[in-house]
Parts: structure tokens; sequence; C-alpha cells
């Protein structure tokens, strides 16, 4: 799902820089409450297996890939705010020194795949926790915390041709519309991501679960 370089027009990574800044700032201040120095190790063995996952990137159409985020699993196990950083920390490091995602398109990635994705999977874990099944819940939680996040990436490249074309109407950055940004990339994850995301999700918690119960 990483959006690579040259894919966004300046006005919308700038943009999406200024959002973002102040959500890393204040992210900050609220993983220094929440965080504390008995879950830092298990934080670093959750954020590292997610970092490996994340480099298997599967490729779709739409001018994006798909692949497992696992912020929903940190959102559940800590906090929304902590996994919006430990994705985005991971996006940075692939970004600088693996070029896998843009440095351009760091900001809405971060956005997308950790803040969108987080609380959009804490949200949905807990609304349904005490309705259904918990582990219902847990799959739930991480399927729509990537098909969340894919809508996200699909229409900020979707609407890159309405903000930068020539004037010969041909578009200078992302070629595709949300005619087809929409179908193939929410399609892709709506079917088949989000339900390997699903799994993922549950059999990670249930793991981490099973080994605090120990």
């Amino acid at each position: 799902m990483h959006i690579p370089d040259g894919y966004l027009s300046p006005l919308t990574y700038v943009t999406s820089y200024a959002v973002t800044s102040p959500l890393f700032i204040y992210g900050l201040k609220e993983t220094r409450k929440k965080l504390s120095d008995e879950s830092i190790p298990v934080l670093s063995a959750v954020t590292a297996l997610f970092f490996l996952v994340m480099m298997l990137n599967i490729p779709i159409p739409g001018g994006t890939s798909g692949h497992v985020i696992g912020a929903a699993v940190i959102a559940i196990l800590f906090n929304p705010w902590i996994a919006f950083l430990s994705i985005s920390l991971v996006l940075t490091i692939q970004a600088f020194f693996f070029g896998d995602g843009g440095i351009t398109a760091l900001a809405v990635n971060s956005f997308a795949m950790g803040f969108i994705a987080a609380f959009t999977g804490k949200f949905i874990f807990k609304l349904s926790k005490n309705i259904i099944n918990e582990k219902v819940a847990l799959f739930l939680a991480g399927w729509a915390s990537i098909v969340a996040a894919s809508i996200i990436i699909a229409v900020i490249l979707g609407i890159q041709p309405l903000i930068a074309s020539s004037s010969s109407g041909e578009p200078l950055f992302f070629p595709f519309d949300l005619k087809v940004t929409i179908p193939d990339i929410v399609g892709s994850h709506l079917i088949y991501f989000g339900i390997v995301e699903g799994i993922y999700t549950l059999i990670v918690i249930t793991f981490m679960n099973k080994i605090k119960a120990e």
C-alpha cells in the first residue's frame, strides 16, 4: 500500500506533512504518558514483526501494493497513538533505507496506514467486542483497519489528475482517477488483503494474550 515518490503532487505532499506533523507531536506526548518500561520490549518485538511483514509487498492494479499493516494489533494491545508512531517509524525506515514507499509520500502513508488504520481498528474492536464473539471482533478490527487505510490511499491517488494536470489535460503525476483507484485498491483490500489482515490480527493478539496469561 506504500505510495512511492513521484506519484503525489507538491500540493498534496506539502499539505500532508502540514496535517500530520501536529499528529506526530501529540502522539509523542501521548506515548510518553502511556508507554511503560515493561511494555517497551513487547512493543519493540511486535513493531519489528510488522516491519518484516510490511516488506512483503504484493503489486496490485491501481498504482500501489498490498500487504499486512499490523496497526490494529498495536492499537488493541497498547494504544492507537502508539500504533500510529510505531507504524510511522517502520514506514520511515523503509522509505529512507529500503526505498519502499516514497519520502515525499511518507506523511500520506503514515496517515493512512498508521493513524487511520490504528484508530479504525481500535474503534471497531471496542464497538464490537461486547456484541459479538471477541475473536470475530478481532478479525473485524483488522479487516476494517486495512480497508480504511486503502480508502485513504485510493482517494489521495485518485484525485491527483484533478490536482495537477497540464494545459492539455494530461496528468503530471499519478495518471489514474478515482474510477480506477477505488475499485482496484479498495476492492482488493475488501476481498483479499482485509481478510489476511483480519486473520493476522486475530492470530497475533490471541498469541500475545496467551503469553500474558502464562
